[in-house]
């Protein structure tokens, strides 16, 4: 999130919208979108027979036969992809695009907001649209989408020729590749996935299949030497071009560098991540079959979870990480290995502080959404809620929440919680 400094984190609360007066006014609304700030919350709405949004109890003129990827971006500015006349654009607060298409999807902003990407489809194929331009280039097939830190670049995997009807073989031929800019890499793969950008955007990794039961990762179109039973998605080391990736070995899986194990072996390993300036990499683990855990630079935690382990999160200086365990069907966050006592029917990815010194997650109980900081449960449950906030100070929580039907912008100092 940016811009935190200037957000009010002085009004204790505004009732922003009634959403009670939504459902008796539409026919029916769909998932409520908040902006990060929390000024403003937002759905598709149904008039008639036709689609639009609504946006602080303001409905939108125009209408449309479909409506859907709602987003705000750092300014605050309600995105959405809509179909109408028989064409997809974006529209950007109210605003349509000029250029339209028989499809588009994976509505992606970058880090600022400023630069905007989605896949396309026209008649004659598949790309990417970058802040309304289209790639010169299309392909048979584009799926999935990647965009560079800056939001200046853009990559998908393609399929460069068509596969013909009922050709359940033709996939041996190789047709699959990363395009970056509109730029196809010179070497096609059976299938590839997880197309990832280096931090200065130089960069492109993929997790590639080379052949029937080889697998391996692919910098720039270049494969790495040895290949493997499988790979997850790889990821680039920060500051540096070096990449990381789970591999599976006739040992095990471990994680390698640049095509070289620098981990033991485990039982299984994904959800790589890393500090920001690289010097440390946690993953989600497991040591023995049906056992999960979090590694840290390949030493796992001494305690392991029966169900499942998501992806670790490190805290802002590095020091500390945490990730969200599910054991004997109860969730709850394990923060440097040890476990918080509360257990939940949900957790969702734990928040740290700026200090790195609290952590706060959001968290379903018996029906009832609740912010928990530090393993204590907040004196309020709510309808439904959004991740906590932390102040630029770390001493207030921003909580966006639906209370008895309206919507909320409550500024908490943590002590209050």
């Amino acid at each position: 999130m940016t811009g935190l400094s200037k957000w009010d984190w002085e009004t204790k609360e505004k009732l922003v919208a009634d959403i009670n007066e939504w459902k008796e006014k539409f026919p029916f609304i769909r998932e409520l979108v908040v902006s990060d700030d929390g000024e403003k919350i937002a759905t598709i709405v149904r008039t008639g027979d036709m689609f639009t949004t609504c946006v602080n109890g303001e409905v939108w003129e125009e209408t449309f036969n479909r409506v859907w990827s709602l987003k705000f971006n750092p300014d605050n500015q309600l995105l959405c992809l809509v179909y109408k006349d028989f064409e997809w654009a974006l529209v950007i607060d109210k605003e349509p695009m000029e250029e339209k298409f028989d499809f588009i999807w994976n509505l992606t902003l970058s880090h600022d907001g400023k630069n905007i990407a989605f896949n396309i489809k026209k008649e004659e194929g598949s790309g990417v649209c970058l802040n309304g331009k289209p790639w010169d280039n299309i392909f048979a097939e584009a799926k999935d989408l990647a965009l560079s830190t800056d939001g200046k670049r853009t990559a998908s995997h393609v399929q460069v020729k068509r596969r013909a009807e009922l050709d359940i073989l033709g996939f041996l031929d190789k047709m699959w590749t990363v395009a970056i800019d509109g730029i196809p890499w010179e070497r096609n793969f059976i299938n590839l996935w997880g197309a990832v950008f280096s931090d200065d955007g130089s960069h492109v990794a993929a997790a590639v299949r080379t052949d029937m039961s080889q697998y391996t990762i692919a910098v720039d179109g270049t494969p790495w030497e040895k290949v493997f039973g499988a790979v997850w998605e790889p990821i680039f080391r920060p500051g540096s071009a070096d990449v990381v990736a789970p591999v599976q070995t006739p040992k095990g899986w471990t994680l390698a560098m640049n095509g070289k194990p620098i981990w033991g072996n485990f039982s299984q390993v994904w959800r790589q991540v890393s500090t920001g300036d690289g010097k440390k990499i946690a993953a989600t683990v497991a040591p023995t079959l049906g056992r999960w855990t979090v590694a840290v630079d390949g030493s796992p935690w001494n305690v392991t979870f029966n169900q499942e382990v998501l992806s670790p999160v490190f805290s802002p200086d590095g020091k500390r990480i945490a990730a969200p365990v599910k054991n004997n069907k109860k969730w709850t966050i394990a923060v440097d290995g040890s476990p918080w006592s509360e257990h939940f029917e949900n957790a969702w990815d734990p928040v740290f502080s700026p200090a790195s010194d609290k952590v706060a997650i959001k968290a379903e109980r018996n029906g009832k959404f609740y912010i928990v900081v530090d393993g204590k449960i907040g004196k309020k449950g709510y309808e439904l809620l959004w991740n906590p906030v932390f102040s630029p100070d770390g001493e207030k929580l921003l909580i966006r929440c639906i209370d008895n039907g309206k919507y909320y912008r409550r500024v908490v100092p943590i002590g209050e919680i």
